[in-house]
């Protein structure tokens, strides 16, 4: 093709067309490389999904909103970029609610659009209508209805930039029925231009030669790695100046993964179900060095015997977090990846801490985490440790919330990032199982384990649809102690062993509902057989479900109990 022909084309492409709403909002998505979109129809957003079938989208039906939303986070968790759910108004739109919630307190970037009355009915209580602005205003880090068709596609080019820039966060679009209908010239060149919005990415340098000359003057440093490492793809980053100076590094829940499990420097997870030895580098430390944490009660327990003797150093993007509840000495706002370079590039002394790290491996090789074999009785924690050396810490795992996640994030290592999809700050039950497939959709050769408890499964089942219908390879394990299990730990524990509607004395036959959706079930009740059935379910080509059978009493050790510090961890041995 010669030179003019193909600047013509690409002028040609570059015109404003002629476009309905709808048209518009698919077209705007195709620019912003948006490759798959999850959803559910309905009245409101049905101009929308005409466009979609019209145009050949990539769309996941999934069965339940709820479905659709969380598919969206795990597929964001794991690619780094934006999730994007579709929704219609009213109950669907009210349905994605607990998914923004969980993606706003995550720092997850999605960009939801919901489905809207006609903009004459808004505000008449009509059909299937909603405050979503209203709704979701405390929930999402900004945002819009649309008013007229001319600014829909700079409120897409806005959201997509703002879902993804700064601290990550959800971003959703309320779109009329009327205006979805509309049509006018699209045009999609404009500069995304927000005055008021401008993140602070480059650290101050005078901050960060702080953090050094702090890091070269401290005897007992530690690292805490928290979810910012990996919304800023820092990882390798942190890698490199932790084995510069030689510092020893905690992760928190959500920060597994930025850092390797398995190095030598690593010593797990800290807070209420960490490891014995991170939580006494917490307790001691004289310099500690937080990079994209939130400081939050489950990491921090009793704030009043939290870090005691330490100078705290707070790296952060939003600056809202920096001493919001603990006590900074030198805040730096800017992004992990960047401050990291810059920490790096400065290259200052190492501490003198060789006294300080030979403790903390001391307490390593001291306090291991454990649990007491029983026969042939499957304990989770084996069955954790089972998966991760089947799965060589291949695997990308989801969980829901509660004892399963807490064996998972103890036992399984994660040495690289983003194979962890939890749900952190809100602890949201069924959101494990839609994780798992929009995982699958972000890396489609890599194996997805859905690690879930029987009663979380529960309330998102109804996807094993997708896995039917597309045989996703998404692999089920069900940590099955009937119950409630971390609700009946603490019934256990601090409630005089009332266990009030945490036990489920009848269960329905997993099994037979995953052969009911014409997936691989399995059942597993011996020790001797879960080798063989992770084995089999790994190497099996499409879905599978297996249901193991695990010791229904066994309680999440060491534990910080409510109002306790970091140095009264309870169960550290058996």
């Amino acid at each position: 093709m010669n030179t003019k022909l193909r600047n013509k084309e690409q002028q040609q492409a570059n015109e404003p067309k002629e476009l309905t709403g709808s048209g518009m909002l698919l077209e705007a998505l195709a620019h912003e490389g948006v490759d798959v979109i999850f959803g559910y129809p309905g009245g409101a957003i049905l101009p929308t999904y005409d466009e979609i079938y019209k145009m050949g989208v990539r769309h996941i039906l999934a069965r339940h909103e709820q479905g659709a939303i969380h598919a969206a986070e795990g597929y964001a968790r794991v690619s780094g970029r934006p999730g994007v759910c579709i929704v219609t108004s009213g109950p669907g739109a009210t349905n994605v609610i607990t998914g923004i919630a969980d993606a706003m307190i995550d720092s997850l970037p999605l960009v939801v659009i919901t489905g809207q009355v006609a903009t004459n009915l808004i505000g008449t209580d009509a059909f299937q209508e909603a405050d979503i602005i209203g709704i979701t205003m405390p929930i999402t880090k900004h945002n819009y209805q649309v008013r007229s068709l001319e600014e829909l596609p700079r409120i897409v080019k806005e959201a997509f930039h703002i879902a993804t820039t700064g601290r990550p966060g959800p971003v959703v679009i309320d779109l009329p029925k009327d205006i979805s209908l509309s049509t006018g010239l699209f045009n999609y060149d404009k500069e995304v231009d927000l005055p008021g919005y401008q993140p602070t990415i480059v650290p101050n340098k005078l901050q960060i030669r702080k953090v050094v000359d702090a890091v070269t003057e401290a005897k007992k440093p530690v690292i805490l790695a928290g979810a910012g490492v990996l919304h800023a793809k820092a990882s390798d980053e942190l890698i490199e100046y932790v084995e510069q100076q030689q510092i020893p590094v905690v992760n928190t829940l959500l920060g597994l993964g930025s850092f390797p499990g398995e190095h030598e420097l690593h010593l797990g997870m800290g807070g209420m179900h960490g490891t014995y030895p991170a939580n006494m580098a917490l307790h001691g430390a004289d310099l500690l060095i937080n990079i994209g944490a939130r400081f939050d009660d489950r990491l921090t327990g009793n704030l009043a015997y939290f870090a005691p003797e330490a100078k705290v150093v707070h790296i952060d993007i939003d600056p809202a977090e920096i001493g919001k509840n603990v006590k900074t000495e030198i805040p730096v706002v800017g992004c992990a990846k960047e401050a990291l370079k810059m920490l790096i590039a400065e290259n200052g002394k190492q501490s003198e801490c060789a006294e300080w790290k030979a403790y903390l491996q001391e307490m390593v090789q001291e306090y291991p985490l454990w649990y007491q074999e029983d026969g042939e009785t499957i304990k989770p924690q084996q069955l954790l440790e089972l998966i991760y050396e089947e799965t060589k810490g291949e695997a990308i795992v989801t969980t829901d919330v509660g004892q399963h996640q807490m064996w998972s994030a103890q036992f399984y290592k994660f040495n690289k990032p983003n194979r962890w999809v939890t749900s952190g700050g809100l602890g949201t039950m069924g959101f494990g199982f839609p994780a798992a497939i929009g995982a699958q959709f972000a890396e489609p050769e890599s194996p997805v384990i859905a690690v879930i408890g029987d009663a979380g499964f529960q309330m998102t089942a109804q996807e094993l649809s997708i896995l039917q219908e597309l045989n996703l390879p998404v692999k089920i394990v069900i940590v099955n102690n009937a119950s409630l299990g971390m609700v009946r730990q603490w019934q256990q524990l601090f409630h005089g062993e009332r266990y009030s509607n945490s036990l489920f004395p009848i269960q329905p036959n997993f099994i037979k509902l995953a052969e009911a959706y014409d997936i691989k079930g399995m059942k597993v009740e011996k020790l001797s057989e879960v080798r063989g059935a992770i084995k089999e379910m790994l190497e099996h080509p499409g879905p599978v479900l297996v249901d193991f059978r695990v010791a229904k009493e066994e309680n999440v050790y060491p534990m910080i109990a409510p109002g306790k510090g970091h140095h009264q961890m309870e169960g550290i041995k058996p």
